[in-house]
């Protein structure tokens, strides 16, 4: 961290020790003196932050302003439990906008592009955010919102579109539906901005070919301002996050210890310049490592990798725990496969039964059952456990607008 962030830091802390009722009881049960901070390595001994907490704030325990400076709020798109309702200031709203036009930027989009944008507004950040950079950048914005895919087409055509704006999972829809109308020459996308769910290298590659795009990945949360914090750049060799805003950890989710530069674990967050919801060492719960060094492509923003899943993501499988990126290697590497999956765990006569449903790209039976053989083989090689395959013909999983269910878990039920 350059001593310009520390400074940053520190104020924050000022801030939320003497504005935040959420923060100064948080340092008070922990016994944080924050004018005992003085150098950055000492934001180990700071508490995190974690969603349970912010749940319990509901609905506005985290604000750290006085009420007429508050300008909008928005909630996460989370199904259990509370809902967390983030509270912004204009300076807030500004801030966001400008990395999102960063982000636009490093993949190279420019004022004469006209971005579509699938993803949903209101209380979720995505539309709203998407649209606040694109403002920003000078683009057209075509604010379409999610679904209606015959419309979303009709106007990717008229309006001559070039950038889609999605989640993986839409994107691949409307790729799809490109493909079965023949309109790939009707279409003028040259790139995809997408994100809101972890996603494979098939996945990626269908969706680049099917469309002709180039794709870059883009990262953020409802807690730390939206989508828009993180993006790929040319390189495709990780994600440029803004650290003039937001300082990165990465730790051992178990022990909870900083790990070193390189190395994967769970992603924490700390905002340095927010001001209606200022979070400290906020525990993601994605799985991502800071790369070392500076990128090929010349930018000094520093980089995290693609997000390799969620600690609440993974599932314990006969003894054995099992991350839906491991899902994807293996997938990747067999021939046949396309990208959509989905895994179906139960437990049957006192065992655990896992099936691993997948789409496969050929007509045949003898090559549908050669792809189940390499799917359990090279599943035993890699995880280490015994599990069923089952392959059928392109479309055959649902799909969806939103984002994708890849594991059900009927050992829950």
């Amino acid at each position: 961290m350059s001593r310009g962030q520390f400074e940053l830091f520190k104020e924050m802390l000022v801030n939320v020790s003497a504005n935040s009722p959420f923060y100064s009881e948080k340092f008070q049960k922990s016994g944080i003196d924050v004018n005992e901070i003085t150098s950055m390595e000492m934001i180990a001994k700071l508490p995190f932050t974690t969603k349970e907490e912010l749940r319990q704030a509901y609905p506005l325990g985290l604000q750290s302003v006085p009420d007429e400076k508050i300008v909008r709020i928005h909630s996460s798109s989370g199904t259990t439990g509370k809902p967390i309702i983030i509270p912004y200031t204009a300076q807030d709203v500004a801030a966001w906008a400008e990395m999102m036009a960063r982000c636009f930027e490093i993949a190279g989009i420019t004022p004469l592009d006209r971005i579509q944008i699938t993803p949903g507004y209101g209380l979720w950040t995505a539309g709203i955010g998407f649209q606040a950079g694109c403002e920003k950048l000078g683009a057209m914005a075509v604010p379409m919102g999610p679904g209606n895919t015959d419309k979303q087409l009709q106007m990717m055509m008229d309006l001559k579109s070039t950038v889609i704006i999605g989640t993986s999972s839409y994107a691949l829809v409307l790729a799809e539906e490109v493909e079965k109308r023949g309109l790939r020459s009707e279409i003028k996308l040259k790139k995809g901005v997408i994100g809101s769910e972890r996603w494979g290298e098939k996945m990626r590659q269908r969706i680049r070919n099917e469309l002709g795009i180039e794709i870059y990945d883009i990262y953020g949360l409802t807690e730390i301002y939206g989508p828009g914090i993180a993006i790929d750049c040319d390189c495709h060799e990780g994600m440029h996050y803004f650290d003039d805003f937001l300082y990165f950890e990465i730790i051992d989710s178990v022990t909870g210890e900083v790990l070193p530069e390189g190395e994967v674990g769970e992603l924490v967050i700390t905002t340095l310049r927010k001001e209606g919801a200022p979070l400290l060492r906020y525990r993601t719960r994605d799985l991502t490592r800071i790369i070392p060094g500076k990128c090929a492509c010349g930018l000094s923003y520093p980089r995290i990798d693609r997000i390799v899943g969620r600690t609440d993501d993974m599932v314990k499988v006969k003894g054995v725990n099992i991350y839906p990126g491991q899902i994807d290697e293996i997938l990747r590497e067999v021939e046949g496969v396309s990208s959509e999956y989905q895994i179906i765990i139960d437990h049957v006569n006192g065992k655990d039964v896992m099936t691993l449903k997948a789409e496969y790209n050929s007509d045949g039976d003898t090559e549908r059952e050669d792809i189940e053989y390499n799917i359990v083989d090279l599943f035993k090689k890699r995880i280490g456990i015994h599990i069923i395959a089952e392959v059928s013909g392109i479309g055959s999983l649902p799909r969806s607008e939103k984002k994708s269910k890849r594991i059900i878990d009927y050992r829950q039920n």
